[in-house]
């Protein structure tokens, strides 16, 4: 998961100096402190996948890319075997699977999120990120709170919402979610 990290950051800071844009603009214009936008790029600590989202709709790239450091290169149709998509392990309860990571200028980015209970840690990690989200429960429970409004989803229950607004989610039950998630 570290090293992921460090990887994702080298392709943030690289980009960012290769379009010639500073540190005090790009933050400026990401809406976020610079010495937070430092640590990021730094790779020592965890990458919203927010500031993520932000960062390569800024740049005009792939989200994909900035996980794997590969360009999508799919335009008709992309296959993800059961298993098989791109994983993403960036904090201890999240992980992802991208869907569609090799399929070129996708209108979607989705994603099967994998949350895994807490073990005694009660305080959620927030997110936002431009446009709205999609998100089915395929196992499990879960709480997901949206501009301070606390929604329990069960299994089989979706919710759509703007994800501009700050969002976390946690397992509940003690039991592992699994969720399609669309972010649009």
């Amino acid at each position: 998961m570290d090293e992921q990290i460090k990887l994702i950051a080298e392709r943030i800071k690289e980009l960012r100096e290769i379009s010639g844009v500073s540190c005090e603009t790009l933050s400026n214009e990401l809406s976020i402190p610079g010495d937070l936008l430092a640590q990021y790029e730094s790779g020592n600590i965890d990458i919203p996948v927010g500031f993520l989202s932000k960062f390569a709709h800024r740049f005009n790239v792939e989200l994909s890319a900035l996980f794997s450091g590969e360009n999508p290169r799919l335009h008709v149709y992309s296959i993800v075997r059961k298993g098989k998509g791109l994983n993403i392990e960036r904090r201890k309860q999240y992980k992802y699977e991208n869907l569609a990571y090799n399929f070129i200028n996708k209108k979607a980015e989705p994603f099967i999120v994998t949350i895994e209970p807490s073990s005694g840690q009660t305080q959620m990690e927030f997110n936002s990120h431009p446009g709205q989200e999609f998100n089915y429960v395929i196992q499990g429970s879960m709480k997901i709170v949206i501009d301070g409004h606390e929604i329990i989803l069960n299994e089989g229950d979706s919710i759509y919402y703007d994800s501009n607004y700050s969002h976390a989610m946690k397992a509940l039950n003690n039991t592992t979610v699994k969720m399609l998630a669309i972010i649009l």
